[in-house]
């Protein structure tokens, strides 16, 4: 049995506390509310889903240019459309640059979210936008590759609302994740963001 020297024993223990205090001090410099991350997370990939015109769309027709994703629904009393109105002035700070990216809007309810509401919804938030809704399948698939939350809540009177994560999804010109926005940031912070990146 290989035994540890005496003499050794208060070293690896203040190599140990050398080590664990690194640690915490580099977790300690984390801003308050982040999380360090190793690696790219894995998220997003192949979709094919009827846009507000009534056109298949795929992921692929928007390589070349930065995708900005929500999924949300048109009967969101709050969320939605505050973060629609936050991506629109995101889109107004871009300037020039902002045909360099396409804000898109992809529904978690598409029994209700047909091409045609979806048309008139996304109209209050200027022509950028492109809506995506698709059959029941379609939708669960694209959900769960971007990692979104969905649940049904049933409403008294027979209605429902859906309570869902509130993340904009930033993808690359090669439909690759490159980062993520939410409710915290707001459109400044978030046009200068992407002026980096383009």
């Amino acid at each position: 049995m290989l035994r540890t020297p005496q003499a050794l024993v208060p070293y690896l223990l203040a190599l140990a506390c050398v080590t664990a205090g690194g640690m915490w001090h580099a977790i300690d410099q984390l801003a308050p509310g982040h999380m360090l991350t190793i690696g790219t997370p894995d998220v997003g990939g192949p979709f094919a889903l009827l846009d507000q015109n009534g056109e298949t769309r795929t992921d692929a027709d928007f390589r070349g240019r930065w995708m900005m994703i929500y999924f949300g629904y048109t009967k969101c009393p709050d969320v939605c459309p505050t973060t629609l109105t936050m991506m629109s002035q995101v889109m107004d700070q871009l300037g020039a640059r902002a045909g360099r990216v396409v804000p898109i809007f992809i529904t978690v309810d598409p029994d209700h979210d047909t091409p045609q509401l979806m048309k008139q919804y996304l109209s209050s938030f200027g022509p950028r936008f492109v809506g995506l809704t698709g059959p029941k399948s379609h939708i669960a698939s694209v959900s769960y590759k971007y990692r979104v939350y969905v649940r049904r809540v049933p409403q008294p009177g027979g209605g429902y609302a859906l309570d869902h994560s509130s993340v904009i999804y930033l993808m690359d010109p090669n439909g690759k994740f490159a980062t993520d926005y939410d409710d915290s940031q707001g459109p400044d912070d978030i046009a200068a963001d992407l002026k980096k990146r383009i």
